[in-house]
């Protein structure tokens, strides 16, 4: 009867390895993606390092894409792999394959309250209603939560992709200057670590200042929250305000109120400047529904991985019903 598992929520980024078995969750680590040819060789090379003495019997594994078809592409990053290929490459007797943003939906219904940050609301999460999460990292992911009678379903979506609004002139100005470089502005190329860069760059290119040198995701957050540079401190307020108005459509959508609840890499390292940011502000401005929107609990992840923790659930339930 198999007895473990490995687990891996593959980021655009980050490939964050785990061993399950009858004691837990242990062994976590993270591997960079671009020093990989692929998923097969990066779980290699983490069993290698954690010296592991019995092969997995069972793979649990999240992408960041789709994750329906045999074959596995992903938006940020240069892998692809087909299921049953890889399967058979780490010598697994099952392996399962699911969007990123599902495995982090399924460690919401039982997460700790110790691990939620409340940013608004005026009520608690009602009991069965519907449950939103979203998230920026290197791109943006979404999922919804459904009642079935008995337990929350996690459903995987690519609302990343949607179409952003611009509502003010600045806004469009700026979307005019992204069509240079994207037929389409969806919500990941403003809300998102990439998102963060481009609106840096159409900012500079927008206001003429050429001069201002190319700058990381992690540089222009440091930069804003430091108050080193305007150009990067307006181009964060952006994203962030960004990020509010496709959470609170994702609420409205879903009529969630189960709760909204924001994970994500970027949202956790930004700590206080997330919390007075346009966040909370464009999530509620929805005209005739602010009202209605500051109902719906929002609560922010405090866990910079939770998607290790919807993975070893269902990692522990492949274990049981093997």
């Amino acid at each position: 009867m198999p007895s473990t598992a490995l687990i891996a929520d593959i980021g655009g980024t980050n490939a964050r390895f785990g061993i399950v078995d009858r004691s837990g969750l242990h062994d976590l680590l993270y591997l960079e993606c671009r020093n990989y040819t692929g998923p097969a060789e990066a779980a290699e090379e983490y069993l290698k390092q954690i010296g592991a003495r019995q092969r997995p019997e069972i793979g649990i594994f999240a992408v960041a894409g789709p994750a329906e078809e045999d074959l596995i592409g992903f938006t940020s990053i240069p892998w692809a792999f087909r299921k049953s290929r890889l399967r058979e490459e780490i010598g697994l007797e099952k392996l399962e394959v699911m969007n990123d943003f599902q495995a982090v939906a399924m460690a919401i219904p039982d997460i700790s309250p110790e691990l939620l940050h409340k940013i608004g609301g005026d009520g608690e999460p009602q009991e069965h209603r519907a449950k939103g999460v979203i998230g920026p990292g290197t791109g943006l992911g979404v999922a919804s939560l459904f009642w079935a009678g008995n337990c929350y379903l996690a459903q995987p979506g690519e609302g990343g992709h949607a179409t952003m609004a611009a509502v003010t002139e600045r806004e469009f100005a700026l979307f005019q200057q992204l069509r240079v470089k994207y037929h389409h502005i969806s919500a990941e190329r403003v809300c998102s670590g990439k998102g963060l860069e481009n609106l840096y760059n159409a900012i500079r290119a927008l206001d003429g200042k050429h001069d201002r040198p190319d700058l990381s995701a992690p540089d222009i957050s440091s930069k804003a929250i430091g108050g080193e540079c305007e150009i990067c401190g307006e181009a964060l307020d952006l994203m962030l305000g960004f990020l509010g108005r496709a959470t609170g459509n994702l609420a409205l959508t879903l009529n969630a109120l189960g709760g909204v609840y924001v994970a994500g890499g970027i949202p956790t390292k930004l700590g206080d400047y997330f919390f007075h940011s346009r966040f909370l502000e464009e999530f509620q401005s929805k005209g005739r529904l602010k009202d209605y929107m500051k109902k719906i609990p929002v609560y922010l992840i405090k866990h910079d991985a939770i998607g290790l923790l919807g993975l070893e659930k269902q990692a522990r339930m492949a274990l049981e019903g093997f």
